[in-house]
């Protein structure tokens, strides 16, 4: 897998998880996840359906955040597992229709530890605190995440209380991936959010 640059978590986006997937599917996102922390499975199943009809076909590719039986039940193109969830190698055995296993790490001996498990990116972070984990994980710093980044050799991706300022220091730093969650989903005009970050990313 290759660096995919802007990296786009939905949480409860303002605008609905159809509206802001159709959103970053015309900004040109090339990967965007579904994370419903604590919904009914019933309702994560009913947004990643409506959020595959979107992506069915594009070049953006669908991740669904911690649950593989949803996510290849809906055909998406892959999964988001932490470090408690199921193991890459057994997501990639019992789900081989999912091309794409992504893995959080959360200190530089996690992102260590990932380099056997072969997953197609890692999740660095929190690099800054971020509400929206419930317990969240000792933040990491620019310095860190970049210690963690530089390690594996297979894309990393940024993540926790990034906006577009925290975006361009990582960039500026040397990330090449990174993920926003509020920066879009809070915001009244997800397109026009997703396109200044994704130029940030592409060095527009």
């Amino acid at each position: 897998m290759t660096d995919f640059g802007f990296y786009l978590v939905m949480t409860n986006p303002r605008v609905g998880y159809a509206e802001c997937a159709a959103a970053a599917v015309r900004a040109g996102v090339g990967i965007i996840q579904l994370r419903m922390k604590h919904a009914a499975r019933e309702d994560i199943v009913r947004a990643a359906r409506a959020v595959r009809a979107v992506t069915r076909g594009t070049a953006t590719r669908f991740i669904v955040n911690d649950d593989p039986s949803i996510a290849a039940e809906v055909g998406a193109d892959g999964v988001h597992v932490g470090q408690d969830d199921m193991s890459v190698a057994e997501v990639r055995a019992r789900f081989p229709s999912l091309g794409i296993v992504g893995l959080s790490t959360h200190s530089p001996a996690q992102a260590l530890a990932a380099i056997p498990q072969k997953p197609d990116y890692i999740g660095v972070g929190p690099v800054w605190a971020t509400p929206t984990k419930d317990i969240p994980d000792p933040t990491l710093g620019v310095a860190t995440a970049l210690e963690m980044i530089r390690s594996v050799p297979f894309p990393a991706v940024a993540i926790g209380g990034i906006d577009f300022a925290r975006a361009e220091e990582l960039v500026r730093a040397g990330a090449r991936n990174f993920a926003v969650v509020r920066a879009v989903c809070a915001a009244d005009d997800p397109y026009a959010a997703m396109v200044r970050l994704k130029a940030l990313a592409d060095g527009r």
